[in-house]
């Protein structure tokens, strides 16, 4: 009898917790702007650091992972990033950060890229922050501009625009150094 009414009981809980569970409509909630930030004006920041790109020598940032599908572009390709972010064009100044992510050959008849990285802040006011970019980078443009999509930390609900432009580039063996003038948009 003992055992009749404890499976009596398991099947009533499991009754109750199948029944609960709902159709799947309560799996998002309004909430109040203030709890996230949200209720704050909004800041237009902007700030210019200059990203590495290093594929020769012993330590490359740049390695490719998969090679392009012909030799005649660069279509196919992926490189993946760890590149340093300096406060000025040289690279022994000071590091603000990495960029981190990776850039893939996505067209045929030119030099253009797929963009998908996350400036890493390391330094100062946004220690620990990060903005991620997304977008297409026409490398032989003298200017190419990408969305800001997001960020984390003092970016947190980021958006706005980079503008990158070359400011050195060795032609021999791919190294270059680009500057990214970044306008975001953040609480």
């Amino acid at each position: 009898m003992a055992k009749l009414i404890f499976f009596l009981a398991v099947q009533i809980l499991l009754l109750v917790v199948v029944s609960s569970a709902g159709d799947g409509e309560d799996f998002a909630r309004t909430m109040d702007r203030k709890l996230l930030g949200l209720h704050r004006k909004e800041k237009l920041t902007h700030f210019k650091v200059y990203w590495h790109d290093i594929l020769s020598g012993p330590n490359p940032t740049s390695i490719m992972i998969q090679p392009p599908v012909t030799n005649t572009s660069y279509f196919g390709a992926i490189s993946m990033i760890d590149n340093a972010l300096t406060a000025k064009v040289p690279m022994n100044s000071t590091v603000l950060g990495q960029a981190q992510g990776f850039y893939a050959g996505a067209a045929q008849k030119e030099l253009g890229f797929l963009m998908a990285m996350n400036f890493a802040f390391k330094t100062g006011k946004y220690n620990g922050s990060t903005i991620t970019i997304l977008g297409r980078n026409t490398a032989m443009s003298e200017v190419r501009e990408m969305p800001i999509v997001g960020g984390s930390g003092l970016f947190r609900f980021a958006r706005g625009y980079v503008e990158a432009r070359t400011k050195w580039i060795n032609l021999k063996n791919g190294d270059a150094t680009v500057e990214y003038s970044c306008y975001v948009l953040h609480y």
